[in-house]
């Protein structure tokens, strides 16, 4: 004895019909395509991280380039992460971009720039600053007639910084004095020594090239001064020449006392200035490109306390002929042509809604017409009815009218089953009932007519009687 119905007991579970499962596949869809488009925005607006090549060690450019991916890093809804690469200097740097191993560098505009880097912003301006320490006692005048870049032939000139870059500047420069740079002797000094050789005089002149502010072209020129006595600053007049000349200069001036105290220069210095850029690899994404230089400049001046030098950072330069390309990424920001997100895959969006309507269409069509031979069948099966109905009304017999009855049952099923599947719509399954309503009429009438005819009803009196025998 058992609580409760059985298993035999429970009802079977209705089948789902046509329209609840074509609502259903319809719902899967939408949410597929909503699903779809919500991870396409995740990827398309998720952080990217960039790696940015800059160098030297301790110099102030990496630490810069440390504060800004700190900040990007704090930087709510930020689109561009950024990790620095350290390398040995600018040099290395676009080496490192050129070989693909860092999607952003700090090159300087001097140098040989490589041919998969495209402009991003001006990270600073620096300017050539070259002077004669005044003469020590003890020692002849021979330094202190130097007045002149024409005069330094048969000296030896101190160039601040190991990089090869600023001797070549200084080898560019008396090329354009008429002095052979095999003429002079010229020594290299570390930022870190050159402070206690010039105070060593181990030069007759020097040469320094970095932004108009820096520490270490001002701690340099103070450390020439000595005995009561002023460097003399040697003029670069002939700087329109030399950035005609070369591109990536450009004719600068000096102000007066801005290089440590009021006497240094006590007049404008004429110079010659370069640039050290931000540059990105030209196959990196307008988006991405854009989003950084975004960031960069909505962030430069709120690190100009910690670091003044950041609130230099400028603009590229969008001219056709500007030295270094433009990346299309930063043009955009600058003339506020940065397209949005729905500017930026608005074709995406339209082709994938394109394509799945047409996805569904033929999916619509492939299940219509693989149900093709299932509407066909319930077509014949009709037509047997309606062939069953005329026969129905002149048969004589009621064994054949029972089993065009059980024929009848079987086509009834087998309709419903269609109905199920989808095969058949709702049109045609009333169309059936009717032809199933007129056909169950027809077989009750003839019936009747049968058993009321004289021969049927004695037939069935005898039946009867031979029921009540047995």
């Amino acid at each position: 004895m058992t609580d409760g119905p059985g298993p035999a007991n429970i009802p079977p579970r209705p089948p789902r019909t046509a329209r609840q499962r074509i609502a259903f596949v319809l719902i899967a869809g939408a949410l597929a395509i909503v699903g779809t488009l919500a991870a396409g925005y995740y990827f398309a607006m998720r952080p990217v991280t960039l790696r940015i090549a800059v160098g030297p060690p301790n110099s102030d450019d990496l630490k810069l380039v440390q504060t800004l991916a700190q900040a990007f890093n704090n930087q709510q809804h930020s689109q561009v992460k950024l990790r620095p690469v350290p390398t040995d200097g600018a040099p290395a740097s676009a080496q490192t971009l050129a070989d693909g191993k860092a999607d952003l560098a700090i090159i300087r505009g001097d140098l040989e720039v490589p041919k998969n880097a495209q402009a991003v912003a001006t990270l600073r301006k620096n300017v050539v600053v070259m002077w004669v320490p005044p003469a020590a006692k003890g020692r002849g005048r021979k330094a202190a007639k130097i007045t002149k870049i024409a005069q330094l032939a048969g000296h030896k000139i101190g160039v601040v910084g190991r990089t090869q870059a600023n001797v070549n500047l200084l080898k560019m420069i008396l090329l354009q004095y008429g002095v052979d740079p095999m003429k002079v002797d010229i020594v290299q000094f570390p930022a870190n020594e050159a402070v206690e050789a010039i105070r060593n005089q181990k030069a007759d002149a020097y040469l320094a090239a970095g932004p108009a502010n820096s520490k270490i072209t001002i701690d340099a020129i103070t450390a020439s001064s000595h005995d009561g006595g002023e460097p003399t600053f040697l003029a670069i007049d002939a700087s329109e020449a030399i950035a005609q000349n070369h591109p990536a200069y450009e004719a600068a001036e000096i102000p007066a006392g801005s290089l440590g105290s009021a006497e240094r220069p006590d007049d404008e210095l004429k110079t010659i200035s370069f640039s050290h850029h931000i540059v990105a690899r030209r196959s990196l994404s307008d988006s991405t490109v854009a989003a950084f230089t975004r960031q960069l400049f909505s962030i430069r001046q709120s690190l100009k306390n910690e670091f003044p030098l950041a609130a230099k950072i400028e603009t590229p330069d969008t001219d056709k002929d500007a030295t270094i390309p433009v990346h299309p990424g930063a043009a955009a920001f600058v003339d506020g042509e940065e397209k949005t997100f729905l500017d930026r895959y608005s074709d995406y969006i339209w082709w994938s809604l394109m394509a799945f309507s047409a996805m569904g269409s033929a999916g619509a069509w492939f299940a219509g017409y693989l149900k093709q031979d299932e509407r066909n069948t319930n077509t014949s099966q009709r037509d047997r009815l309606l062939e069953m109905l005329r026969t129905a009304r002149h048969s004589d017999s009621t064994d054949e009218l029972d089993q065009m009855q059980a024929e009848a049952d079987d086509i009834l099923r087998d309709t419903l089953v269609c109905f199920e599947h989808g095969a058949i719509e709702q049109g045609t399954l009333t169309a059936f009932n009717i032809a199933l309503e007129q056909f169950h009429n027809a077989v009750a009438d003839r019936k009747a007519l049968l058993i009321s005819m004289p021969q049927n009803l004695q037939r069935t009196a005898t039946q009867f009687r031979a029921a009540g025998t047995a």
